[in-house]
């Protein structure tokens, strides 16, 4: 399993959120506008139709909101090394729901590796006018490869597409796995937050999820 951020941020290691205040800003005359969730001071913007073959993309910006909700307000407390870890963003982050043909390309520009990869986070650039809407950056994902790597982990699609926005998510907040020290951070914030929503630890052997689930 590969995780990757555009500006910039290497390929994280495969295995080894309290309810956010959730609006839907959807048009119902306009099955192609925008819809927007909100979870505090971050709002997630679903701005295009996802492709056949995603789970419901608004369910699962939800889920993660909510799981982002839980870290930043500190109802779902990670363990060491991050126990008083709270990620902050306050503004908008675009939400693409993408495919692997869309994110090769993108991943070739900005990270030099001509190959799919199931997340990209591309951090906002602070130089925005006075007075603009605050935009905290983008994230798109690739399909095929989420796809792939959740029948091969176990895991349902919807649960891994959650998880992936939510790394996601800290990118653009600053965190990175660039080192151990760096991962172990961002995992264990995963972990919580993914907790919170009902979602198992994402890092545990499959073998480990399946043993726990036959019970």
């Amino acid at each position: 399993m590969t995780h990757s951020s555009a500006a910039p941020a290497g390929d994280a290691p495969g295995p080894d959120p309290a309810a956010a205040n959730h609006s839907a800003l959807d048009d119902p005359e306009d099955p192609g506008s925008s819809r927007a969730i909100v979870a505090g001071t971050l709002t997630l913007d679903l701005g295009v139709e996802p492709p056949a073959g995603w789970p419901d993309a608004g369910a699962c910006a939800e889920r993660a909101a909510a799981a982002w909700h839980a870290l930043a307000t500190g109802q779902a407390p990670a363990a060491a090394p991050v126990a008083d870890a709270r990620p902050r963003l306050a503004g908008t982050a675009s939400l693409l729901f993408a495919d692997d043909a869309t994110v090769r390309p993108l991943n070739a520009a900005w990270r030099g590796k001509d190959r799919a990869t199931n997340v990209l986070s591309f951090p906002a650039d602070d130089a925005l006018p006075d007075g603009s809407e605050t935009c905290v950056g983008d994230i798109v994902l690739a399909r095929e490869t989420i796809a792939r790597e959740a029948t091969e982990q176990g895991k349902t699609l919807a649960d891994h597409t959650v998880h992936l926005i939510l790394h996601g998510l800290l990118h653009l907040a600053g965190f990175d796995h660039e080192s151990d020290a760096e991962a172990a951070v961002m995992e264990a914030l995963e972990r919580a937050g993914l907790a919170a929503v009902g979602i198992a630890d994402p890092y545990a052997p499959p073998a480990a999820v399946d043993t726990a689930g036959a019970r």
